[in-house]
């Protein structure tokens, strides 16, 4: 019978390749594509008519599956966190199955389409899922001081992002400033998942 732990340490380092393909992946799309540079969405890298829509779902995908391996690195104690990565695994998917047409228009200053508005609910309700797993992180004796600290930088981090980019989305819509902050909290929440895939794969050593 496979050893659980072995299993768990394979999941965290795949999460890890996952990670660093899927991040590379969608930085190509947003950086090569015919996209409008900081001022438009990450998600504008997928509209079908973009080269480079290709490239993008490929890493899209590839960060979903870095989720759904991340919950299945953890123990067993880390429930909470385990369901909501999955979670945001799952509606990472539907981010890049549901692409958002140009531009990717949200409101409320913009007038938004069916898919506009499954693909940026999806797009939402996955990074709030990653945020959420960390701060279940952060007090949970079963996760370990390194996952602790670890999630607790990630959310002290991610948490005054997304609270500044529902004011800038309310405020003044789409524009640099929710594109910037915007690469910023997606650039955290990659690096809080391969650093804890890399702790999970480390502390599972022989």
């Amino acid at each position: 019978m496979a050893d659980p732990g072995v299993a768990r340490a394979a999941a965290a380092s795949a999460a890890a390749g996952c990670v660093v393909a899927g991040t590379v992946a969608v930085t190509v799309a947003v950086v090569a594509g015919p996209g409008p540079g900081l001022t438009g969405y990450v998600s504008e890298a997928g509209v079908t008519d973009s080269g480079y829509a290709g490239a993008y779902r490929i890493g899209i995908f590839a960060l979903a599956a870095a989720l759904l391996l991340l919950a299945v690195a953890l123990p067993p104690a880390l429930r909470t966190a385990a369901v909501l990565l999955a979670a945001g695994g799952t509606c990472t998917v539907l981010s890049g199955a549901v692409t958002c047409s140009a531009g990717c228009p949200l409101p409320p200053f913009e007038a938004a389409t069916v898919a506009d508005l499954v693909h940026g609910g999806a797009s939402v309700a996955a990074t709030a899922a990653v945020i959420f797993a960390m701060l279940a992180l952060v007090p949970a004796p079963a996760a370990g001081r390194p996952l602790r600290r670890i999630a607790g930088a990630g959310a002290a981090l991610a948490l005054p992002l997304s609270g500044a980019i529902a004011l800038a989305m309310l405020a003044v819509g789409r524009g640099e400033l929710v594109g910037v902050l915007e690469r910023l909290l997606l650039a955290v929440a990659a690096a809080w998942g391969l650093a804890t895939a890399t702790a999970l794969g480390l502390s599972r050593r022989p």
